[in-house]
């Protein structure tokens, strides 16, 4: 067993789903869909709040970070679940599995705390709308969003160190990425400070943002209800409900994956919600965004507008 703990893997084996190869067809087809329309919708709405001169308020910022979260996330894991549908072989080499867990890890931790960022900013923007301008300037938002990056990009890096540290008794991962949960199974002894780190970093980042977003929504719904008007009301839950969509989504998969208990765990299970989160709740994003809200939507027009009359002055 001593020898076996020393042993230093430069080459680990995915198994992802290759227990159901009649399914694997099918599951490349969906991921590669799901892929695709991530790039395209992240891509497009980035584009978009950069481009057109409408979408420059504190919102969209955020959105834009957020799409660009959405890519970089499911870049880090999709390619090689792609690959290994297809291969024979599913391995992947040490170095690409750090950065593999590190880029999930950051890109997933940032946008916890991102979206508790989105919900202040609609809290200000409905609770307080003559202050909005001042509370939200540009300064604070690129503050905020920097507060985010460098919180989920940290705690990656705090994670993702105590793990690769960890002496390993196999090199058969039981999943399609190299997930942190499923990596750590692989260790030859269990590590209590790396069970606290997680269990400080899942509560950091998971109930906490979560705790702040309820709360926001709370003071948002009591100033909702006490508008007068049905428009000023319809209007305030559509700007909300987006926002109030994609947290569902993405705290729903997270906390399912993250903070249940060990008794309860089915790799199978894990590897479903896992597939869910990193490809169906990015490719949403921009989706629900886009069909809620009229300005993204006149947005794409006008940039659509502005393609097509490029496309005819060249005709011409």
């Amino acid at each position: 067993m001593q020898g076996e703990n020393l042993t230093i893997w430069s080459l680990f084996f995915l198994e992802g789903f290759s227990r159901y190869p009649e399914l694997e067809i099918v599951l490349f087809v969906f991921s590669l869909v799901m892929y695709l329309i991530t790039l395209l919708g992240n891509s497009t709405l980035i584009l978009i709040t950069v481009l057109d001169s409408c979408l420059q308020s504190p919102m969209y910022l955020f959105l834009g970070n957020l799409s660009f979260m959405d890519i970089c996330y499911t870049s880090a894991s999709i390619p090689t679940l792609l690959v290994n549908l297809l291969s024979c072989q599913k391995t992947i080499i040490f170095s690409g599995c750090a950065v593999q867990m590190y880029v999930s890890l950051a890109m997933g931790s940032t946008e916890c705390v991102l979206l508790a960022v989105m919900a202040y900013d609609r809290y200000v923007a409905i609770c307080n709308p003559l202050r909005y301008p001042i509370v939200m300037n540009r300064q604070v938002c690129v503050q905020l969003a920097t507060v985010s990056w460098v919180t989920g990009c940290l705690t990656a890096l705090l994670e993702t160190s105590f793990a690769l540290q960890i002496p390993f008794c196999g090199n058969l991962i039981d999943h399609f990425t190299w997930e942190i949960l499923a990596v750590l199974k692989l260790a030859c002894t269990s590590s209590l400070l790396m069970d606290m780190v997680m269990l400080v970093v899942s509560v950091l980042l998971l109930p906490i943002p979560l705790l702040l977003i309820c709360i926001s929504y709370v003071l948002i719904l009591s100033t909702v209800l006490r508008i007068s008007s049905a428009e000023g009301r319809n209007k305030a839950f559509s700007t909300c409900g987006a926002h109030l969509t994609v947290v569902i989504l993405y705290y729903g998969a997270a906390l399912s994956m993250y903070l249940k208990p060990s008794s309860a765990s089915s790799q199978e299970i894990d590897k479903v919600i896992s597939l869910l989160y990193g490809v169906l709740t990015p490719m949403l994003n921009p989706i629900i965004y886009s069909l809620r809200n009229k300005e993204v939507k006149d947005a794409m027009k006008r940039l659509l507008g502005r393609i097509t009359l490029h496309q005819t002055c060249e005709n011409l």
